[in-house]
């Protein structure tokens, strides 16, 4: 059995890294502020899916949940005094971010404080407690635009495009620099767009298939031809466990092996609701990416990584949870 510390936890991705995990038999200690950066029904949901399959009673259980902003100086304390063993924890896997390239040109102070302090804090505290091993989940915006497809990781990343970008490159850094000085075994995912049940409800694919299930306007930037390469959750997942090996310092992308057009999701959701989307489209946001497309030929390499669920199956999937669960997801707020 392993100990791992997982940030943001009642988040997308790392709720399911955290079942994973836990359904190996290891034991997880999952942090997570609950913020309202999207509605926080879709965490708490997420979370309790946690608690009731794994328990919460702390120390006892495999699953301990603690409500803590990573961005705060005092969680290195407050962790350090709870668990105070050197070596404890055999990684931390900081999954806690600010996310969303729009809302991040509104307030890029949250995004630096959760991305760049949030990080510094979890590699700090790493240091401390002598703790081997550290995943952190990037992204796919920071290759900012005109990047070649599918994109390597060799590409050219030092020109962000959006405060989201920026800080997530900050972090990556940081990153590097704790490798380097403190020899902590590094791995960053530069993550292209996922999907999935109980997935973000300020993403495309949560958004599509609740406006046309719901008969509510279906609301596309730009034209629809933007092309975006997506991947199932649980697919992230695994990839993201592989990079628990010692690996050094390895930036690598997940993700995006799949693309579609924004009018062909469409389509493809019309089709499984058995419903016509009342489409309205827009101005494109100049923060938008027109395309991303991931070169994951270095996942394959380092890690073994193979997507195993295609697009349809995935958004098939996608629509049965929303239908099971649509008493409560119809009202999710999707602005």
């Amino acid at each position: 059995m392993a100990r791992y510390l997982i940030s943001g936890v009642a988040g997308f991705i790392a709720a399911r890294v955290a079942e994973m995990l836990l359904d190996q038999g290891h034991e997880v200690v999952g942090l997570d502020n609950l913020n309202h950066a999207y509605d926080v029904r879709l965490k708490d949901y997420r979370l309790r899916c946690l608690q009731d399959k794994f328990g919460n009673k702390k120390r006892t259980s495999p699953f301990t949940f603690y409500a803590y902003d990573i961005s705060e100086r005092r969680v290195i304390e407050e962790l350090s005094q709870t668990y105070p063993q050197d070596g404890y924890f055999d990684a931390v896997i900081n999954l806690a971010a600010r996310a969303g390239v729009r809302a991040s040109v509104e307030d890029p102070w949250v995004y630096v404080d959760t991305n760049v302090h949030g990080t510094l804090n979890l590699l700090e505290f790493s240091r401390r407690k002598a703790i081997p091993k550290f995943i952190l989940a990037s992204t796919s915006s920071v290759y900012g635009e005109n990047a070649p497809l599918p994109t390597p990781e060799t590409y050219d990343s030092s020109s962000p495009l959006q405060p989201y970008a920026a800080s997530k490159k900050g972090a990556e850094v940081l990153c590097h620099a704790y490798h380097y000085l403190y020899k902590i075994d590094v791995t960053v995912f530069r993550y292209f767009t996922v999907y999935g049940p109980a997935g973000r409800p300020d993403m495309s694919m949560f958004r599509f298939v609740q406006w046309i299930n719901e008969g509510r306007k279906v609301l596309v930037n730009g034209d629809g031809e933007q092309t975006r390469g997506f991947t199932y959750v649980d697919d992230i997942a695994r990839g993201t466990l592989q990079g628990l090996m010692p690996l050094g310092y390895e930036i690598i992308n997940l993700g995006g092996h799949e693309t579609i057009s924004i009018n062909q999701l469409i389509q493809m959701i019309e089709q499984l609701l058995g419903k016509k989307a009342q489409l309205i489209y827009g101005e494109r946001h100049p923060a938008d990416m027109l395309s991303n497309w991931a070169d994951v030929s270095k996942a394959r390499r380092l890690l073994g990584w193979q997507p195993e669920v295609s697009l349809s199956e995935g958004v098939a999937r996608l629509v049965a949870w929303y239908c099971e669960q649509q008493a409560w997801v119809s009202q999710v707020s999707t602005t």
